[in-house]
């Protein structure tokens, strides 16, 4: 995909994350692209809401994404998401064949995408998905920034 067209989907995916912080979940969101390039599913933060600790952004995607596709597999599907995936969102990615994962923010805490572990390339596994860091990134880290700053008490970063 061009450029245009991975900005296009991260917008779609930061408006998204948007959509959990005002559910006051950590602000990440994402969208699975189908080989089309038609939308198959969309997901925010809600492990709090729903009392799940699976609900990332990424996982609620992927569910929606492998209903509308009747597949538990999502082969050749795009998936966007505003923050670097953590450990079980990338061996979901990976079960579920994703070709390739578009991220914004970097994790330099748990993003299992290259910056702390290496899963969705990792060579072990019998497939691996193509990944793209660093879309957005300056708006994606701010909102995430500020999330948390305003949880602290403190003023947001413009």
């Amino acid at each position: 995909m061009s450029g245009g067209e991975d900005e296009h989907w991260m917008r779609q995916a930061l408006a998204l994350g948007d959509r959990a912080e005002r559910d006051d979940e950590i602000p990440v969101g994402a969208v699975v692209i189908g080989p089309d390039g038609s939308l198959c599913g969309e997901g925010w933060n809600r492990n709090i809401s729903d009392r799940d600790p699976s609900a990332h952004a990424e996982i609620v995607a992927m569910r929606q994404a492998g209903t509308r596709l009747d597949n538990h597999r999502l082969v050749g599907c795009t998936l966007y998401v505003t923050l670097e995936p953590c450990a079980m969102c990338a061996m979901a990615m990976v079960h579920a064949r994703i070709a390739r994962v578009v991220y914004g923010a970097s994790d330099p805490k748990t993003g299992a995408a290259g910056t702390v572990f290496d899963l969705l390339s990792d060579p072990r596994h019998n497939h691996r998905v193509i990944v793209e860091g660093g879309v957005l990134s300056a708006e994606a880290g701010l909102r995430l920034s500020n999330y948390f700053r305003r949880k602290r008490g403190q003023l947001p970063i413009d």
